[in-house]
């Protein structure tokens, strides 16, 4: 899966009356831990790959879920594009015992709360990061291999247009997207 996202700092206050002027289907709040790791065999900040463990649990519900996610390195400067892969696991504890088995490092640990959107074929995700401030994220999804030449380049063109119109019809200005994950923003502020 690929997935296509333009991100930028935002108020909350700004965004949140044009979503209802679209029309946006309100998809629920999630507050989530993320614990990202280095690996013992290359520097993901180098490689700009990532590895993650996040913990969530949805308003209004007392059981937390767990997942393991791979996010390869950007595609292309124009969009915070990657190949990622994700999966549910029962126990985020006992899958972080075995990434520190394997000699896995904890990095950092980036706790923020969502809560999303859709408009038209985008996820909209409103964030409060910790020691961050206020973003959006506007999202599409993709399993078209994005690096398979000319059919690629044509559909991440197409994604990346569709994303930018929702964030120009947000009232922001797709250029001033931030292509820096929050784990790249928090260890800058270090």
């Amino acid at each position: 899966m690929y997935e296509v996202e333009l991100k930028l700092r935002a108020d909350h206050d700004e965004v949140r009356p044009r979503l209802s002027e679209l029309g946006a289907d309100a998809a629920g709040t999630v507050v989530q831990r993320d614990t990202y790791f280095d690996a013992p065999d290359r520097n993901f900040a180098e490689t700009d790959e990532a590895l993650r463990i996040r913990r969530e649990r949805h308003e209004g519900d007392d059981e937390q879920r767990a997942a393991v996610t791979y996010k390869g390195p950007l595609l292309e400067d124009a969009s915070k594009t990657r190949a990622e892969a994700e999966t549910g696991v029962d126990d985020g504890e006992a899958v972080r015992e075995i990434l520190l088995g394997l000699g896995y490092d904890p990095a950092v640990t980036v706790p923020k709360e969502r809560t999303r959107y859709v408009v038209d074929d985008c996820t909209v995700t409103l964030d409060t990061v910790d020691g961050l401030g206020e973003f959006v994220e506007v999202e599409l999804e993709t399993d078209t291999d994005l690096e398979a030449g000319p059919e690629g380049e044509e559909c991440l063109d197409a994604l990346r247009s569709e994303a930018a119109a929702v964030v120009e019809r947000l009232g922001l200005d797709p250029t001033e997207q931030i292509q820096t994950s929050y784990l790249g923003l928090l260890l800058a502020e270090e």
